[in-house]
């Protein structure tokens, strides 16, 4: 949705394409939170670890997407602010920083509680 509305500004103006560019990107910071996430999880398997292990890894996988689907409807609405007004472009964009800090708050609450999941992280040798 961003990157739509970036291309669609870039039509409209004659400079400053960078800046649209930069901001359809920033709702991909949740993918990275999401690896970290992953790789966190990536232990063995038993019985007493798989319900904590789906639980964060679907639970945050969740609030990690729909962060960053309304950060995309914020970062396109401060796309086409910006385009008519490009005096509000740094204001604009403190709607996308809030909801970023949720995707955050996801992520390190995710790290904090994977944790206190019962076994050893995979990939060790032998």
């Amino acid at each position: 949705m961003a990157g739509q509305a970036a291309i669609g500004a870039m039509l409209d103006t004659e400079s400053g394409y960078g800046r649209y560019v930069g901001v359809s990107a920033m709702p991909s910071s949740q993918v990275i939170y999401g690896i970290v996430v992953m790789f966190t999880l990536n232990r063995d398997v038993t019985v007493e670890s798989a319900a904590g292990l789906f639980g964060i890894g679907s639970l945050t996988g969740a609030a990690l997407m729909v962060s960053a689907i309304r950060q995309g409807h914020c970062c396109a609405s401060a796309i086409h602010a910006a385009k008519a007004k490009p005096e509000i472009f740094g204001l604009s964009l403190a709607p996308a920083a809030i909801v970023e800090g949720f995707a955050v708050f996801a992520f390190v609450f995710a790290l904090v509680i994977s944790a206190g999941i019962p076994g050893e992280a995979c990939c060790r040798d032998g």
